[in-house]
């Protein structure tokens, strides 16, 4: 027991060290946009899309390399070769990368790879994963977006981080991506009370997925400008070349054209706050 608590406090007080000059996710005086595909297809795709947010001035790509879906004949995305594409990414062109997390198998390999670990609603209660993923992500220097669980509480979801943080001192961004209630006409309920709430109940970052949340693509631009008004210091959109062609989520995903519309209408609103859009 005694060694356990050692090497934890050795992991947390490296990860403070790492943290004090290092660029954090979300930043004071900005909304961090976080763009790109639900699953990555194919480096053609990838690339096609980093063109898109690099020119749009954005830092962030999220791109799924392994795709936990309901059904286990869809699309499970390329796994090892979708972690490859985003590291070329990164080198090509500067992007931070995001990818999710989904078993405690491929913590380091993923790792290894992205600059951001995702966890998904499906984990957000997974503690073996939340803690496996603190002690990487502290001796990583890795930042950390917890996505609510679908049918979890917000006392819930905060607790949920204190098994990432008890073990490093890392960045743990909070997502929220709707919750399942009685109402049919979206794919989720985009709770936005949580923003104002976990900013009254702790000092920790929210961003919003407005797309897992409606699972319409034209109902995304709308709750985006709702989240930022609302005070959410980020998004974290899906976005791609094709919607229509892709192989997960296209009916949730904007195109080029509307992600440059949603970029143009939040610097608006941004601006508003005395914010920028990064």
């Amino acid at each position: 027991m005694e060694d356990k608590k050692e090497k934890i406090k050795k992991i947390k007080n490296d990860s403070k060290n790492k943290l004090i000059s290092d660029e954090k996710l979300i930043k004071e005086g900005y909304i961090t946009i976080i763009a790109g595909p639900c699953a990555i297809e194919s480096w053609e795709q990838l690339d096609a899309g980093a063109r898109v947010i690099k020119d749009l001035g954005l830092s962030y790509m999220r791109g799924g390399a392994y795709k936990p879906r309901t059904s286990p004949y869809s699309f499970q995305g390329l796994k090892e070769e979708g972690l490859k594409y985003l590291k070329e990414i990164n080198a090509k062109y500067g992007l931070k990368t995001v990818t999710e997390v989904t078993d405690t198998e491929n913590v380091e390999i993923i790792a290894e790879s992205v600059d951001v670990l995702q966890i998904g609603t499906r984990n957000m209660s997974n503690f073996a994963l939340l803690e496996k993923i603190g002690r990487v992500a502290g001796e990583k220097n890795k930042k950390v977006i917890l996505k609510r669980g679908w049918a979890a509480s917000i006392k819930e979801w905060l607790l949920a981080v204190e098994y990432i943080t008890h073990i490093a001192d890392v960045e743990v961004v909070l997502c929220e991506r709707g919750i399942r209630t009685f109402e049919t006409s979206t794919r989720f309920t985009l709770d936005l009370s949580a923003v104002p709430v976990i900013k009254k109940l702790s000092k920790l970052p929210i961003i919003i997925d407005p797309s897992h949340a409606v699972g319409q693509s034209d109902l995304v631009i709308p709750m985006s400008r709702a989240a930022i008004a609302v005070g959410a210091d980020g998004l974290l959109v899906e976005a791609h070349i094709s919607p229509d062609k892709a192989l997960c989520d296209g009916q949730q995903s904007l195109n080029a054209k509307e992600l440059m519309e949603l970029v143009r209408q939040l610097k608006n609103i941004a601006g508003v706050i005395g914010k920028k859009i990064r």
